[in-house]
């Protein structure tokens, strides 16, 4: 008996803790609907753009995979597709011997020719070494492209800085693509907040510009990009330029140039350079 009486009582203390704690959560409830806190979960701002789910068709897909892939003389080369060896490069490489990266096996070269300031103000500004890079990789027979760093927040910045490096380069000989490069930079920069329907129309804003003058436009991108920063369903038409540091290809989507790395070493430029396969067979485009 006196083992049942003492069960009971450890019962009751038990109900007795559960039931205080029930009343003061109750309590808290209330309170907080007084304050007009409600302790639902938090939707979202009604200023917060909704966007409708595509129905768009996905891009080509990828046939080559990492079984494709090898390193050869120290560059990575396809096995299962014609590909080229190239450089992309910017003031931040110096001056460059051209000359010697032609030698080592490259044969073009992406120079980029402008951008704009992350920075509120947005300012263009032209690479300093954009024409010496051009002229350079020209004379030691390198194909060439050109590239815009863009912080573009609205589809009119982009077709600026479309018409800003189509017009830099009017008189250049290219025989690789014209490439928008958006690339979202952290902190208190101007694209910090942009959303995937800006960043999706000013892609297609720079590449209709460069359609238009007979240029060949390209996208530049890395997965988690393609994944959510843009619609990469609504650019399929244009090129790709994937950035994805790593030896072996396992993006789902067919591209047309693969830059493999951003520590890369090739002889003619001091330090790191980022090393690209083009495929110029490729089937999309």
């Amino acid at each position: 008996m006196e083992t049942k009486r003492k069960v009971l009582v450890g019962i009751c203390v038990v109900l007795a803790v559960v039931l205080a704690l029930l009343l003061l959560t109750l309590g808290a409830f209330a309170v907080m609907g007084r304050l007009g806190r409600s302790p639902a979960l938090k939707q979202p701002p009604e200023t917060m753009p909704t966007e409708e789910p595509t129905t768009l068709p996905p891009p080509v897909e990828n046939t080559l995979g990492p079984e494709d892939f090898i390193y050869e003389n120290g560059y990575l080369t396809c096995t299962a597709a014609p590909c080229e060896l190239g450089v992309d490069v910017s003031s931040y490489q110096g001056n460059v011997d051209w000359q010697a990266v032609r030698d080592a096996g490259a044969t073009f070269a992406i120079i980029r020719v402008a951008g704009r300031g992350y920075g509120q103000t947005g300012g263009i500004y032209e690479d300093k070494l954009a024409r010496i890079n051009y002229d350079g990789a020209k004379r030691a027979g390198l194909k060439v492209g050109v590239y815009f760093f863009s912080q573009a927040i609205t589809a009119q910045e982009a077709a600026e800085e479309a018409k800003y490096i189509l017009n830099m380069t009017r008189d250049w000989d290219l025989d690789m693509p014209v490439v928008y490069d958006w690339e979202r930079m952290d902190g208190d920069t101007r694209t910090a907040n942009a959303d995937r329907r800006t960043v999706t129309d000013c892609m297609l804003a720079f590449c209709k510009e460069v359609e238009k003058a007979g240029r060949t436009p390209m996208i530049y991108f890395n997965p988690e990009h393609a994944e959510s920063m843009f619609h990469i369903e609504e650019v399929t038409k244009y090129k790709f330029w994937l950035a994805f540091y790593t030896d072996w290809m396992t993006f789902p989507y067919e591209v047309n140039m693969w830059q493999y790395t951003s520590t890369g070493k090739i002889p003619g430029v001091e330090g790191t350079v980022d090393l690209n396969l083009y495929f110029p067979e490729s089937i999309k485009n």
